[in-house]
């Protein structure tokens, strides 16, 4: 094992302040890019020019306490991140188990903004992480709030006040967004969206057009790990948390979700501005950032360094 001495902690119990603060150094030593590898998408032109030698990550502890390395201040594109967000305040609400007849959970196999599937099965997406869930549970936010996309950007700017709208990065990936309309569209004839397609998509566009740092993602996430309780108080029920926290074990990776609950064994949701959020119930939750992606749309060097910080703590719900 590469680094400092191997840290073991039976789920977390044991590992100091200093200890993680080190690990959190040698893990941007070890896998801050030294390369270009891997790609960016192509129909989100702001991510073109992101610095392909950052990486950041940052550990928020239930015990208030937050260790950062890296890059862990700068602003990104947290992109589908933000879908852990809606579907907490879907849950959040007291018709929120209604969802659930709109939208299943289930792990999707294909691309995350597939057509085929979702004509195949009826309008009725496999689950809220995949494209046309998140449009669905937009819509569903457009019933109960009216403005969708403002209530994600106030429940992720409740910790720390430090979310953002990058306006130039939201209005050209909207201009670039033929599949979630396409999508919108399916899920508009198929009878699975209220409202009209257009607004939806332009919320979830904007949702995903926040900007925020891996501090501000981590300290945001927090209430997955804590029984529904962040900084600022209760988001949701400790029962909604823990079914989002399957839900993002299952679903949240893409299609590599197996393969990532292999590696590391603990809730993720990733996104194409190559963020990952992460999950270990109880302990903390953790944000790593870094902008190339894998085959599947996942931070490379970011699903790495979490693999390795599972394996050096022992986190992991197994």
């Amino acid at each position: 094992m590469r680094g400092t001495a191997l840290l073991r902690a039976e789920r977390g119990v044991g590992l100091e302040g200093d200890a993680l603060g080190g690990l959190l150094d040698d893990l941007v030593r070890e896998f801050r890019p030294a390369r270009m590898a891997g790609s960016v998408p192509g129909h989100i032109p702001h991510l073109a020019s992101a610095d392909f030698t950052s990486f950041g990550i940052a550990v928020a502890m239930v015990s208030g306490e937050v260790f950062t390395a890296g890059d862990a201040g700068d602003p990104f594109l947290i992109q589908s991140i933000s879908k852990v967000f809606s579907l907490a305040l879907a849950l959040g609400r007291e018709d929120g188990p209604d969802l659930w007849s709109r939208v299943l959970r289930e792990p999707s196999g294909t691309a995350f903004n597939s057509l085929v599937q979702l004509e195949a099965e009826r309008g009725i997406p496999r689950n809220p992480f995949i494209n046309a869930g998140a449009l669905v549970v937009t819509d569903h936010l457009l019933d109960a709030f009216g403005n969708a996309s403002e209530e994600v950007l106030g429940l992720l700017s409740s910790p720390t006040g430090r979310s953002a709208v990058n306006v130039e990065a939201f209005e050209s990936e909207l201009a670039r967004s033929e599949r979630n309309f396409a999508l919108a569209h399916f899920l508009a004839d198929l009878g699975n969206l209220r409202n009209p397609p257009a607004e939806v998509v332009r919320h979830y566009v904007r949702q995903c057009s926040i900007e925020m740092s891996c501090a501000d993602v981590a300290r945001a996430g927090l209430f997955l790990a804590n029984n529904g309780v962040g900084p600022s108080g209760r988001v949701v029920s400790a029962s909604a948390a823990k079914r989002i926290g399957a839900v993002m074990l299952t679903c949240g990776m893409y299609d590599a979700a197996g393969e990532f609950a292999y590696r590391v064994g603990l809730p993720s949701k990733s996104g194409v501005g190559g963020g990952i959020l992460t999950v270990v119930p109880g302990i903390c939750s953790i944000c790593v950032w870094s902008p190339r992606l894998d085959a599947h749309g996942n931070s490379l060097a970011g699903a790495s360094a979490l693999a390795e910080l599972a394996e050096r703590t022992g986190w992991s719900i197994f």
